[in-house]
Order: C-alpha cells, then sequence, then structure tokens
C-alpha cells in the first residue's frame, strides 16, 4: 500500500507563488503516472496537471497552463507543483493521486486515480 502525504499549502496573495510536494511511501511511484487534483468549496474536484512515469510528458488544465508546472524526483520519490501568478480561483484543497496500474497514460478523471494524498490548503488572497 501507498501512503502520499502532500506539503507546501498555505495562505498567499494574488500574483504570489507556491511550491507543492507529495512525498509518497510504501512504495515505489517510479512507474505511475501521477497527478494534482484540486477541491474548491461547494466544487467537485477538479483535474489541474498529470506527469508521465518518467517526467518527460505532462499535462495542465487549461486554467492553469503557463502558471503551474508539475514535476517528480523519482529518486526521492516525491511529486511536485509549482504555482505562479496565483489567483483567487486557485483557492481549494489540493490534492495528489497516483494511477493503480504502472505507465498509464496522463489521465484527468479522477476515478482513474487510486490513491490520493489527505490534501493541502492553498488560499490566494485578493
Amino acid at each position: 500500500q501507498v501512503q502520499l502525504v502532500e506539503s507546501g499549502g498555505g495562505v498567499v496573495q494574488a500574483g504570489g507563488s507556491l511550491r507543492l510536494s507529495c512525498a509518497a511511501s510504501g512504495r515505489t511511484v517510479t512507474p505511475y503516472t501521477m497527478a494534482w487534483f484540486r477541491q474548491a468549496p461547494g466544487k467537485e474536484r477538479e483535474f489541474v496537471a498529470a506527469i508521465s512515469w518518467s517526467g518527460r510528458e505532462t499535462k495542465y488544465a487549461d486554467s492553469v497552463k503557463g502558471r503551474f508546472t508539475i514535476s517528480r524526483d523519482n529518486a526521492k520519490n516525491t511529486l511536485y507543483l509549482q504555482m505562479h501568478s496565483l489567483t483567487p480561483e486557485d483557492t481549494a484543497a489540493y490534492y495528489c493521486a497516483l494511477q493503480r496500474n504502472t505507465f498509464g497514460s496522463l489521465l484527468v478523471d479522477a476515478p482513474q486515480y487510486a490513491y490520493w494524498g489527505q490534501g493541502t490548503q492553498v488560499t490566494v488572497s485578493s
């Protein structure tokens, strides 16, 4: 069983930056596609970004493209999300997720991911 623990959230002013981390334990995440999702109060969980097992392929939601960067360090078993030019619309709980099967595609649907962290809150003030 794999455990995912996010960190790095906080309160930031509009236009600011944050870097989220997701540390995995229990197994190596090297062969697995990983992703970030977010959920704002009263809204459904939405896809933010995904990264292939090698890190060479990435996919982003249109709303974050050009502002967010997903990356991973397989040697550290850690996933990252660098966020710039934050707006109040980015306020949400951010979750990292791991697919069930190895070498999967860059999927955007939450049910395709089997393992989830507990989330880290990002609040952007105007």
